[in-house]
């Protein structure tokens, strides 16, 4: 069994989208505080306090972010099964930055990869913008799938599909659009993949992508893998 990580690491200054909550870190309680030690020097941490929001790093939207009619829809009411599903990526590495990729483009790049959609299936999409612009003035323009893509994945009733990038459209252009479309068909989209490289033309691959049990959640980050048997 091979298991490749698809998570990114979770850090403090790490980018986030537009006006969501940074990224906290800190030492709540150090080894030395446990031991009576006082003015100390170089603590090691033994508790750290997080702060973060939902939508932090790689993590999966639910139903109630994607519009205000689904309200109670939230992560820890989602189905178990549609975190983990059977998978497989496609390669849009040749799409540059806040270029849209189209229902034929998405139809094309799965049949070249032998494989079709099922129902309940997880698209991953791959484009390289982690490895080109993680952390760069570029990180927020990546490419992304048009709406009538995210239309066409929805009827094909699909668990999810997944992007390296901040947002599963294109900022300003499609995004809004495509998280309105899988409110409506009720799936969902995981962003801010990493090494998606890695699963290009091996077939299909156990995804899982578990998120956090969050009362009333609107998404959570997840450690999402793939698992090749």
């Amino acid at each position: 069994m091979e298991i490749i990580d698809l998570s990114q690491e979770i850090f403090e200054g790490m980018p986030v989208f537009k006006t969501l909550p940074q990224v906290k870190m800190e030492i709540h309680v150090s080894h030395e505080d446990w031991e009576g030690i006082e003015n100390q020097e170089n603590p090691t941490p033994s508790v750290h306090r997080l702060e973060m929001g939902e939508h932090t790093g790689t993590h999966v939207d639910a139903r109630n972010h994607m519009a205000k009619e689904y309200v109670g829809h939230s992560i820890d009411k989602m189905p178990l099964a549609m975190f983990y599903t059977s998978g497989f990526c496609v390669d849009f590495r040749g799409k540059g930055l806040q270029e849209l990729i189209t229902k034929d483009e998405l139809r094309s790049a799965i049949q070249s990869t032998g494989e079709s959609l099922k129902k309940g299936d997880t698209l991953l999409i791959c484009t390289d913008h982690y490895k080109k612009h993680f952390q760069t003035e570029n990180w927020s323009k990546g490419p992304g799938i048009d709406a009538e893509a995210a239309e066409w994945l929805g009827q094909l009733e699909i668990a999810a599909f997944g992007v390296e990038t901040m947002n599963p459209g294109v900022s300003g252009v499609s995004n809004r659009q495509v998280h309105e479309i899988c409110g409506k068909y009720n799936f969902t989209h995981y962003e801010n993949l990493f090494n998606l490289d890695q699963l290009l033309d091996r077939g299909r691959f156990r995804f899982i992508g578990l998120p956090l049990k969050i009362r009333g959640g609107t998404g959570s980050p997840v450690r999402a893998v793939a698992v090749f048997e």
